[in-house]
């Protein structure tokens, strides 16, 4: 992990494929980056190690979003236990309810991933994300809202999917290019490289058919999947405020804000004011 580049990527010990979602160009608003500061991502946390946990502290993450739902993690409890740390609290925000974990459902969510279709299984599997999503990301984006100055760290199992949805959402909504977004979450495929290995086994022995070539497609972080995803964003929302709208039930004075909190002008400090 040391080895990737830096930023975005923060060596944090014992957690892989952690990065910041800061520094990136918006047009809305304009003349401003997304902040480095807020909004951290990576994959599960459970292997955390004491310098990895004071690491976290130092970049004042006081809250931790799981992704994940409880049977999937009760699945996997023996490679990824659930951790606590004290000072940070653990917020469960499952993007798929406990009932889509049942072995039919995942055989299903798994098909798309691993089609030969390539883009269009992605695409498939994001809109799901996107249509089951909106209660936990709404929780985020809540948080994003109301506490600017309380940075929080957002995974799934491998900080890649549900995730990488959540942070194409934000980059989207504060205009930054498409491009840049889907190059963000091609990031991915470095974050998770010294990690791949394994993963692509629990995934063979998890899904049984899948086989090594599904398992690698489900693996990878291909920037054209992440393209073709905004497009559905924009198809079927109108974009990503028609999205928060829409899904979540935020006001355009809560997208406001949110745009406010996570962007950053160099003339511009809007935390000085009581």
């Amino acid at each position: 992990m040391a080895s990737l580049p830096s930023p975005p990527f923060i060596a944090i010990e014992g957690i892989h494929n952690f990065r910041s979602l800061g520094g990136y160009p918006t047009t809305i608003p304009t003349s401003a980056t997304t902040r480095p500061d807020i909004l951290f991502r990576s994959a599960e946390p459970s292997q955390v190690t004491a310098a990895g946990i004071a690491a976290l502290k130092a970049l004042n993450i006081r809250t931790i979003f799981d992704l994940r739902s409880l049977p999937e993690i009760e699945r996997i409890k023996s490679l990824t236990p659930i951790i606590e740390i004290e000072g940070i609290e653990r917020v469960f925000v499952p993007v798929f309810k406990n009932t889509d974990y049942s072995p039919e459902a995942i055989a299903l969510r798994y098909k798309d991933y691993t089609s030969n279709d390539g883009t269009e299984g992605f695409r498939r599997a994001y809109a799901d994300i996107l249509e089951n999503g909106a209660p936990a990301y709404r929780t985020i984006l809540a948080h994003l809202r109301d506490k600017p100055r309380e940075p929080c760290l957002v995974h799934c199992m491998a900080g890649k999917d549900r995730t990488g949805v959540i942070m194409a959402l934000i980059l989207l909504l504060v205009g930054v290019e498409d491009q840049v977004i889907a190059d963000e979450y091609a990031l991915t495929e470095l974050g998770l490289a010294a990690w791949k290995e394994i993963i692509i086994e629990h995934l063979i022995k998890d899904t049984g058919d899948t086989g090594r070539e599904g398992a690698e497609r489900m693996v990878s972080a291909r920037a054209v999947n992440m393209l073709a995803s905004l497009e559905t964003i924009r198809n079927i929302y109108g974009g990503a405020e028609g999205y928060l709208k829409q899904k979540c039930g935020f006001t355009d004075n809560d997208i406001k804000q949110i745009r406010i909190n996570v962007t950053e002008s160099q003339d511009t400090n809007r935390f000085d004011q009581p």
